[in-house]
């Protein structure tokens, strides 16, 4: 009853709305509220603020420079018997004739469950209502890490819930409802719901297609943080092995070694233009000899002194053991690592003046998680490294695994029930992301064709993905974003376009355009390659390349998918 007697009055005014100041009021985005949407979740109308915002521009390589308008609506909701909580929620709406009947949620990076208005611009660009929540964390600046921990030093599974999975899925929920209500949308039509994020954000959206299938019509998830107890504790990976081989690199060294890398691999997809488009090809053809001795020269900065000297054997053997990712004792695979031509993030020194020499620094991503996570202590990093090894890693992650697996590894395999309501995934990832490497994404595509297809042959199940999940690796590409050090990569910024296109027009993207439109990345397990002398791009099937990517983490008793 209370919903009919609101919504009557919804309709009325909502007819009369013209502009985007029409809708753009807190009497009329208080009548438009999803009180009844979900269950167990109490909308407060009194949290409920609205601001017109013109001319606002949009900047990030996740969609095209964009100017607009746009109304930001913001409210709270609570979950009821839970004390003390309370969940904010934002909304950006289009004017009502740039509205496309669509609806747009979006993620966050790291221990932030949103990205500001970095990421929920995209929405409102392509004609939708986008969204973004706190998670219930405080504040929309309060990132998980805030808040992992309750006073008495136990884990707050309910923000670790929120986190995990809850939180995206009441966001989206509310939002598509708020979306039908503002624009007065009647039940018969639909509105389009889409899902964009990357890194943590990637997974986020993973979360919501593994367990809420019809939630979303489609999903953009870039690189994401899939296998949280492995992903973080790699981060220390680098540590050990500089710790174990007693070397500890300056960082015009290893910068020195990534140039080198990128310089000898780059021509190996057919074509010389500064991207290393095929990094499964490259350690079979690196030429170590000529990066032995290789001189080196970095001018001081703030904090540490000018650089310069030539490459050393102890820091390739750093390199090509980072390179062959997390072995442990009984030389079984934990986990892989990066590709070469990535940047060595993981394996950063630290200055020490009075010594003059360069130091261990321990990963903050890494450190955070042990000492956060699985040690349960308010630490941002843990102190010292001392006696860990890679069985210590090993096992922070089945710990890891055991304590969160439910809720952060975020790589269930089996999609039929998301296949059977439409839904789409374009599923992309840097190859040369220097946060999460770009085996993993391979590794769940790969789960998932294995869970759906088991009597198919590999091509097969291949081609019966291709139906609704595609993964593309983008040549030259780091975390999330562009990369300094390969200029020249294309990054596909209309990724979501490219979505809505096929699932709402059917048209499936065979590749997918970066800059200047050139499409030139392939879907997996397609590899890109150049012929007539870099002329002519295609993509190829070839067999070496899918194996170079594919692990056996031997490691485990049970499946890591």
């Amino acid at each position: 009853m209370r919903y009919t007697l609101w919504a009557s009055t919804l309709v009325a005014s909502a007819a009369a709305t013209t502009s985007l100041s029409d809708i753009c009021t807190t009497a009329y985005a208080k009548q438009a509220l999803p009180l009844d949407s979900l269950q167990g979740v109490t909308v407060d109308p009194s949290s409920v603020s609205t601001s017109l915002v013109t001319n606002f521009t949009a900047e990030s390589v996740f969609y095209p420079t964009t100017t607009f308008d746009y109304c930001n609506v913001t409210f709270a909701y609570s979950h009821d018997g839970v004390d003390g909580d309370i969940v904010h929620v934002q909304y950006w709406l289009p004017a009502p004739g740039k509205f496309k009947n669509r609806y747009v949620s979006t993620g966050g990076g790291g221990w932030a469950i949103n990205s500001g208005s970095t990421s929920i611009p995209t929405g409102v660009i392509v004609g939708g209502v986008s969204g973004l929540t706190d998670g219930g964390f405080g504040s929309f600046t309060t990132q998980f890490n805030g808040v992992a921990l309750l006073a008495n030093g136990t884990i707050n599974w309910q923000g670790t819930y929120m986190f995990g999975y809850q939180a995206q899925h009441e966001l989206a929920v509310l939002g598509k409802q708020l979306t039908r209500n503002i624009y007065n949308v009647s039940s018969s039509k639909k509105i389009y719901s889409y899902y964009q994020g990357c890194s943590e954000g990637g997974r986020e959206g993973w979360s919501q297609v593994q367990r809420f299938p019809d939630q979303f019509d489609g999903v953009v998830a870039g690189a994401p943080a899939f296998r949280w107890a492995q992903q973080q504790t790699n981060h220390l990976t680098g540590n050990v092995i500089q710790q174990k081989l007693d070397y500890y690199s300056p960082p015009c060294e290893l910068e020195k070694i990534m140039n080198l890398t990128v310089a000898s691999c780059d021509p190996l997809d057919g074509k010389t233009d500064g991207i290393v488009s095929r990094s499964d090809l490259c350690l079979k053809n690196l030429n170590w000899n000529s990066i032995l001795g290789a001189s080196y020269s970095c001018a001081a900065a703030s904090g540490t002194p000018a650089q310069t000297g030539k490459v050393t054997a102890e820091a390739i053997e750093v390199v090509k053991t980072y390179w062959n990712g997390l072995i442990d004792s009984d030389g079984k695979r934990v986990y892989f690592n990066y590709q070469p031509g990535s940047t060595f993030d993981d394996l950063d020194t630290v200055y020490n003046s009075a010594t003059d020499s360069w130091e261990l620094s321990i990963s903050g991503l890494g450190g955070q998680w042990i000492g956060l996570y699985i040690d349960l202590l308010q630490e941002t990093n843990i102190p010292t490294l001392d006696n860990v090894t890679a069985d210590t890693l090993k096992e922070w992650i089945i710990f890891g695994q055991k304590t969160y697996g439910d809720i952060l590894q975020t790589t269930y395999p089996d999609l039929t029930d998301f296949q059977a309501a439409g839904g789409k995934v374009i599923h992309v990832h840097g190859e040369q992301d220097y946060s999460i490497p770009t085996a993993s994404s391979v590794r769940y595509w790969n789960s998932v064709r294995e869970v759906m297809f088991p009597k198919k042959s590999f091509t097969q199940g291949a081609a019966a993905l291709d139906d609704f999940y595609r993964l593309f690796l983008i040549p030259g590409v780091g975390h999330c974003s562009t990369n300094s050090y390969q200029p020249g990569a294309p990054w596909p910024q209309t990724t979501l376009q490219t979505l809505i296109e096929w699932v709402e027009n059917g048209k499936a993207p065979a590749t997918l355009a970066g800059s200047g439109d050139i499409e030139t990345m392939c879907r997996w397990p397609l590899r890109p390659l150049w012929t007539s002398n870099g002329k002519k791009f295609q993509c190829v099937y070839n067999q070496d390349s899918i194996d170079s990517f594919i692990y056996d983490l031997d490691a485990y008793t049970l499946p890591v998918y």
